[in-house]
């Protein structure tokens, strides 16, 4: 890659890259290849089709961690055959921010998508699929695109499409142009789409890129039939759900009121409707390697963001604790190097994934990006995460930004606020202030910043870190 990312506490280093995951010579030997290709092409523009990897990328909706056993079959793919993120991330826990953050490789502030009602702002000229498609890549959507969208207007920089207006069962769908209702559970309708897709290259030799995004697990996480009394392994919540003592939290932490059975109907739906997501991906799998493209298709499987299961009585996601942040975060490509069953413990986000798609294309990144391509060695010691308040009234909570490490979380709430069309307006002024040693309280329960004395704050090093968050809110 010719240009060096902007991003939040990157640091590139020696010791983890793209021979770090291989496990024989034969994939050394393909690792070594592919920087070079990524070279060639930086130099050359877009390499030969024949060497360049198609692409899936499968995005699931409101998908929190923890929940393995009903992707099972997924986890065996791509955790088996690829590597494993421990510590993925959205930068921005809402739906069209963050899907514009996957697609585009910026932060929010930077794309201009701060709310779900802002998605046409969006520069359609900065996504992924635009620069893929400009190098020569065969084009698909299949589910939903940003939260907002018009279903008539056909998603820019696709060959062709299923666009979902997001619901489970007989939906509305613009195919290739054609609004219309099709019967059936849509994650089906969205497999059998995505399979004759993959189909066509039997006759079009052109590598494709496959944008994959089942509607399951948004509320109401319909299962479908086959999975609608299917058995979910029992979960009696962590510590965090209980919390009797939340005098150290915001406001509308303090006045929440869900509970362990709220949290455990809503994840027994969640699991049962993402079964079907993982029998999609299981025949997506299947139809690769008929196809004979298993081994050269980069996969990266992500969820849009994540979802509190009554963490501090919230059972919702665009807050800064951390189950409403980290996602799954999967990556395969064996003729790539990465198909040795690996883990990664480098803190990745969505912002990560148009820099890396990009770079097993060959095709050179933009200048400006906030995320790093994951198939070389750089890494970040801590990520900004954000989120914006629509309108000025309300509950809930407001604009906040968070500097996120392994060991340590501060967050601050603002007085700030977005129109529909992500526009920002307010004082700015910080109205309350959160601290976690992750390390000793992963669950965030103490807030070491609730009623800390300036020496205390001191030792703890926020000065630091508050100027640390406002250069990265500003960068």
């Amino acid at each position: 890659m010719s240009e060096q990312p902007r991003t939040s506490g990157t640091s590139r280093t020696t010791a983890v890259g793209r021979r770090g995951f291989l496990t024989g010579a034969a994939a050394v030997a393909a690792a070594a290849a592919t920087p070079a290709l990524a070279r060639s092409a930086a130099a050359a523009g877009p390499s030969p089709a024949a060497a360049r990897p198609n692409i899936l990328l499968i995005v699931t909706d409101d998908h929190p961690k923890h929940t393995d056993w009903a992707i099972s079959q997924t986890v065996d793919w791509l955790g088996g055959n690829g590597v494993t993120f421990t510590h993925g991330h959205a930068a921005t826990p809402l739906c069209a921010p963050s899907r514009s953050s996957i697609l585009t490789g910026r932060h929010a502030h930077h794309h201009g998508v701060r709310n779900n009602a802002a998605s046409r702002g969006l520069d359609q000229s900065t996504t992924v699929q635009r620069r893929l498609r400009d190098a020569g890549y065969r084009t698909g959507l299949f589910g939903k695109y940003l939260n907002s969208w018009p279903l008539a207007d056909n998603p820019p920089h696709f060959e062709e499409w299923a666009l979902l207006q997001p619901a489970f069962n007989a939906a509305r769908w613009n195919i290739d142009g054609t609004v219309q209702e099709l019967p059936g559970y849509t994650t089906n309708v969205i497999k059998n789409r995505t399979l004759a897709f993959l189909d066509k290259s039997t006759t079009d030799t052109r590598p494709w890129f496959a944008y994959v995004t089942p509607y399951a697990s948004h509320e109401p996480n319909v299962p479908a039939p086959k999975y609608s009394d299917t058995p979910v392994p029992p979960w009696n919540g962590r510590p965090s759900v209980p919390e009797a003592d939340r005098s150290d939290k915001p406001p509308y932490i303090r006045e929440a009121t869900s509970t362990l059975a709220d949290a455990q109907e809503l994840r027994t739906r969640q699991l049962r409707s993402l079964r079907s997501v993982d029998d999609a991906v299981r025949a997506i799998r299947d139809r690769l390697a008929a196809l004979g493209q298993l081994e050269n298709t980069l996969v990266v499987f992500t969820g849009d963001n994540g979802y509190t299961w009554a963490d501090h009585g919230w059972l919702k996601k665009s807050v800064p604790y951390s189950p409403a942040h980290e996602v799954p975060f999967y990556l395969s490509w064996p003729a790539g190097g990465f198909g040795g069953g690996t883990t990664d413990g480098r803190i990745v986000a969505n912002i990560d994934i148009a820099p890396t798609i990009l770079d097993a294309a060959g095709i050179p990144a933009p200048a400006g990006l906030d995320g790093h391509s994951l198939l070389g060695p750089a890494s970040r010691d801590h990520l900004l995460v954000q989120w914006w308040k629509q309108g000025a009234g309300g509950t809930g909570p407001r604009t906040w930004a968070s500097y996120v490490a392994k060991d340590k979380q501060y967050t601050e709430y603002y007085d700030l606020h977005t129109d529909a069309t992500g526009a920002v307006s307010g004082t700015g002024q910080v109205t309350f202030r959160e601290y976690y040693d992750l390390a000793a309280d992963p669950h965030q329960l103490r807030n070491l910043l609730y009623q800390a004395t300036p020496a205390q704050e001191q030792a703890l090093g926020i000065p630091a870190l508050a100027a640390r968050l406002a250069a990265d809110r500003t960068g």
